[in-house]
């Protein structure tokens, strides 16, 4: 199996699949919406990343945040995480990015690993805050015992959590302001795309190809709910959202819309996917609605979901009106 989905545990060729809430500790900089609530209530509305009133940390217990000075070194160890930064206003306090972060354009790219970080050679860049999507090889206690702040922020698994997450990296870095911003337009945007696109009497019915050993997501997913905003309801049931179908599963479903998220990784094209024993004749091969996703685009949870959310309503409403058939 690539790199996509790794022993069915990853969310994609960059990020972790598994999604949730994150938890927190003295210098583990995390939050759910009851801890933004208590930055918000201390900080005022400015973004000076300079302001001497600084970051928020915030305690296990959940009570009264500790205060520190904004961080002007910043690391981070996941694309996501790095798209984050960027978007509330923190780029020019990141000096290294991990090995797969790609975006935007300049970002200071390194060797280093957030699968299996090196937290020697990450203090040799010096960062007074370090974020991450998961606590690999003890990352949070090799550099909690060196002082430095780590904020680890799990795969989301839901849009609220995408934008709760934003809060957060923006409480944490001294860009509330341009935080709760960008959340605001992000859910607008949002808003009026999926309102944009015609309800449908019998949703169109889809099938998302993470990879190509049939790998694919079900309702009870990020990308599911993202599908379902949009009238779409998938062909895969069951597992832990994201389950291993059969090619025979996927002919006899007859989906109306095949989305692939392998083309990049695996060389899978409408083309090779027509090419499979059986599928010449299913519905959405034969009307010409089998589309290849950006599998960055379509794998990160951070700023860029808006673009996903465009380019799927747009395939979607050109759905001729009548399908999906019977």
């Amino acid at each position: 199996m690539p790199q996509l989905f790794v022993a069915a545990v990853l969310f994609s060729s960059s990020e972790p699949r598994r999604m949730a809430v994150p938890t927190t500790s003295r210098r583990f900089l995390t939050a759910g919406i009851a801890a933004f609530a208590l930055v918000i209530a201390g900080c005022s509305s400015s973004d000076d990343a300079s302001s001497s009133e600084g970051t928020t940390t915030v305690s296990s217990e959940g009570t009264a945040p500790a205060v520190s000075g904004t961080p002007q070194a910043i690391v981070s160890l996941s694309p996501t995480t790095t798209e984050m930064l960027y978007a509330v206003g923190a780029g020019d306090q990141v000096i290294a990015v991990d090995d797969q972060s790609d975006y935007p354009e300049g970002v200071p790219v390194t060797d280093l690993s957030g699968y299996n970080p090196n937290v020697e050679a990450i203090l040799g860049y010096e960062p007074d805050l370090v974020l991450a999507t998961a606590d690999n090889g003890d990352l949070v206690a090799g550099l909690e015992s060196a002082g430095v702040d780590t904020l680890i922020l799990p795969a989301a698994a839901t849009l609220d959590d995408t934008y709760a997450q934003l809060e957060q990296v923006g409480a944490a870095t001294g860009h509330i302001g341009d935080a709760a911003e960008l959340v605001a337009q992000m859910q607008t945007e949002i808003g009026e795309i999926v309102g944009s696109v015609p309800q449908r009497e019998t949703p169109l019915r889809y099938y998302h190809e993470l990879d190509n050993t049939y790998y694919s997501v079900t309702d009870d997913t990020y990308l599911g709910e993202i599908y379902a905003m949009l009238g779409l309801t998938s062909i895969a049931t069951g597992g832990d959202g994201y389950p291993q179908l059969s090619a025979e599963f996927i002919v006899e479903q007859n989906p109306d819309l095949i989305f692939l998220a392998d083309s990049q990784c695996c060389g899978v094209t409408p083309e090779t996917v027509a090419e499979r024993a059986g599928w010449a004749e299913l519905t959405a091969v034969r009307d010409g609605q089998v589309h290849v996703l950006d599998e960055d685009i379509a794998s990160r949870w951070g700023p860029r979901v808006v673009d996903l959310v465009r380019e799927l309503a747009a395939i979607v409403i050109a759905v001729p009106a009548g399908q999906p058939a019977p």
